[in-house]
């Protein structure tokens, strides 16, 4: 019987030239060049990798692997792939401060093994210069396909809690779907880091964008998987690229507040989620309805973080873009025309 929580992170990290900052994609890394460079990390400190299942083509089971374009033989087992970047994922945690200490750790040791083959990983949630990739069919599916060839340009963190056994069992998960999908977008909103396409900012129908990610995926991704078989996990996929270390446990508190406070009983469709995602992309907080749901959550997230002994610091993140109404996308996108050298510095380190 599972009787605690769990918790684990997996990141996407996009690459550029440690030298130049130039944007690399699939033509420049090839598979079994980035592959060795993660088997050659030392895993020292780091707690077992119960939960990480191994992912071919890779041959051994790491907390990093080489994220991209699968390509299949004809059983549609991956026989090699096209890689978009890399990804960090924690083992599973007892606590959303030791998974925050294990994924810190563990991207220093990627950063500091890339940076040795003049690379860098870069936290940045659409790819600077790609804008389509157009792959041969590698899933049965078509709209797997089609969404496995639509990621190749977007990176993000995947959130994974694991509820325990009294909480799980007590669940109506399609109440809980429902629910993210009314609170969904105002959680992003925190989040929304996205403001580059094609090395510019991004704008649509002549307003400037706050993340082009979020836009993209609006349609098609899900803010929630369920896997009932794993540890009672729920994995999110929500939130744009943190920069910092803050940030990741700051998106832990609203999430845990909202999967468990009884008292938010906003409820919505998918059709109303894809909706308000494509609002919060262009607007953030200044879309009235996400905002409203913001301040209803944070009202409640108090009791949660002190619960979970999320770092007060993350709640203050969060309650400072809220009262403001602003983004990591609008600092970001301002560095990033006025100061690239010191965008890059901050977008290839976790503070």
């Amino acid at each position: 019987m599972k009787t605690s929580f769990s918790f684990g992170i997996e990141a996407e990290f996009q690459l550029i030239n440690a030298t130049t900052f130039a944007p690399l994609w699939y033509e420049e890394t090839p598979f079994e060049k980035l592959n060795s460079i993660l088997e050659n990390i030392s895993l020292e400190g780091i707690r077992p990798l119960d939960g990480l299942e191994l992912e071919p083509p890779h041959k051994i089971n790491m907390p990093y692997i080489v994220e991209g374009y699968h390509l299949p033989d004809l059983d549609w087992h991956s026989k090699d792939m096209l890689p978009k970047g890399i990804e960090v994922r924690t083992p599973v945690c007892s606590s959303v401060a030791e998974t925050t200490e294990q994924f810190k750790i563990l991207f220093s040791r990627l950063r500091a093994e890339l940076k040795k083959n003049d690379l860098l990983p870069l936290s940045l949630s659409h790819h600077l210069k790609a804008t389509a990739f157009s792959g041969p069919q590698n899933k049965r599916r078509h709209d797997y396909w089609q969404w496995a060839m639509e990621v190749m340009v977007t990176y993000g963190p995947d959130f994974n809690v694991g509820l325990p056994d009294a909480i799980w069992q007590k669940i109506d998960f399609t109440d809980l779907m429902d629910k993210f999908y009314y609170y969904g977008p105002a959680m992003t909103c925190f989040s929304l880091a996205s403001p580059i396409r094609a090395e510019q900012e991004w704008q649509i129908r002549g307003e400037k964008g706050k993340s082009v990610r979020t836009y993209r995926r609006s349609i098609i991704a899900p803010p929630i998987e369920i896997h009932p078989q794993e540890n009672n996990r729920l994995e999110f996929k929500l939130f744009d690229a943190p920069a910092t270390i803050l940030e990741y446990e700051a998106y832990f508190a609203l999430l845990l507040t909202v999967i468990l406070t009884k008292e938010l009983t906003g409820r919505a469709s998918r059709a109303t989620f894809i909706y308000d995602m494509g609002q919060v992309a262009i607007k953030g907080l200044h879309h009235q309805e996400s905002f409203a749901r913001a301040n209803e959550i944070m009202h409640w997230l108090p009791p949660v973080q002190k619960e979970f002994e999320i770092n007060k610091k993350a709640y203050q993140i969060l309650m400072e873009r809220m009262e403001s109404k602003t983004h990591p996308s609008d600092e970001m996108i301002q560095l990033y025309l006025k100061d690239k050298t010191e965008f890059f510095n901050r977008r290839t380190h976790l503070t």
